[in-house]
């Protein structure tokens, strides 16, 4: 297949490019800088040269692609600590979604969405592939199932929070920088609440299942570690970094965790059985708190 990956430079994009030209596809790679374009190009992709907000060049990458992953999001609001740029990327991955989607009404070819896990509903203690996105401000999930109860092949991977891997630059890495910042190890509340999480190899073996036999409408869990709770990653990152480590509420947690604090107090543990089983997928690398003890420090 001929596979439009948006996203394809970034920490999990590439090593999804790479999984899918391992794989014997051919990839066209969406990148908005040289830079960018450099590292899609060393995977051994094409390049297509242009931003999510280039609605037109993303409809011209589904016409002339037999699928589409759909990885990008607008990350600047990490570097800002500034939350409404959290929305204005919500809405830019809308309509990059439905501009792409509706190309693809009545030709058959599959997008995998990428959505995530933090803020699914529990059932019996877990996010299951049945929970369903209620007031996620982002709306990436129900844009894909609006698109598949349109026609369209769409169907969703779910990311757990932490997609690990040495190079990482998600949330662990600014969670151990606050802690350098800051002088302490810190945790929400009682530090009980929950993260899953899964290795970043691990991811990208599901995404190539997914564009080659995902079914529409489809949601996929992609968690290998099924629920981590906060304190334990703060302890840990408190014990190499010889910090204290700490309990924060209220104020003080919001002063400490920055941007971040919207998200941390989220319980987020998730299975995936039904994925497994669906694509034929398997997490087989190490863990979180293994990889934080190799890579992070």
């Amino acid at each position: 297949m001929k596979i439009f990956v948006t996203g394809a430079s970034g920490f999990v994009g590439s090593a999804v490019v790479r999984e899918l030209i391992s794989a014997g596809h051919q990839v066209i790679g969406l990148a908005r800088s040289e830079k960018s374009a450099n590292i899609v190009s060393e995977a051994g992709a094409e390049i297509l040269l242009g931003k999510l907000e280039d609605l037109d060049l993303l409809k011209q990458g589904a016409l002339n692609a037999d699928g589409i992953i759909h990885m990008a999001f607008f990350h600047d609001f990490m570097l800002t600590n500034d939350f409404s740029q959290f929305m204005k990327a919500a809405e830019m991955d809308k309509n990059a979604i439905n501009a792409m989607g509706e190309t693809l009404i009545g030709t058959g070819k599959p997008i995998i969405v990428t959505s995530g896990m933090l803020g699914l509903p529990l059932i019996n203690g877990f996010a299951t592939e049945e929970s369903t996105t209620q007031h996620s401000p982002r709306t990436s999930e129900a844009t894909a199932l609006a698109l598949a109860e349109k026609g369209v092949n769409a169907s969703v991977i779910r990311l757990a929070p932490s997609v690990h891997d040495k190079g990482d630059h998600g949330f662990i890495p600014f969670i151990i920088s606050l802690a350098r910042k800051n002088g302490v190890s810190a945790y929400p509340s009682e530090g009980t609440n929950r993260w899953c999480a899964v290795h970043r190899l691990d991811a990208a073996r599901a995404f190539r299942s997914a564009i080659e036999k995902g079914i529409k409408g489809a949601l996929y869990n992609v968690v290998g570690d099924t629920g981590i709770k906060l304190k334990t990653i703060a302890t840990l990152i408190g014990e190499t970094l010889n910090l204290p480590v700490t309990s924060l509420s209220g104020e003080a947690l919001t002063k400490h965790f920055e941007w971040m604090s919207n998200f941390i107090t989220m319980d987020s543990p998730a299975t995936s059985f039904k994925t497994q089983e669906q694509l034929g997928w398997k997490p087989e690398h190490i863990g979180l708190l293994e990889d934080m003890q190799q890579n992070y420090f």
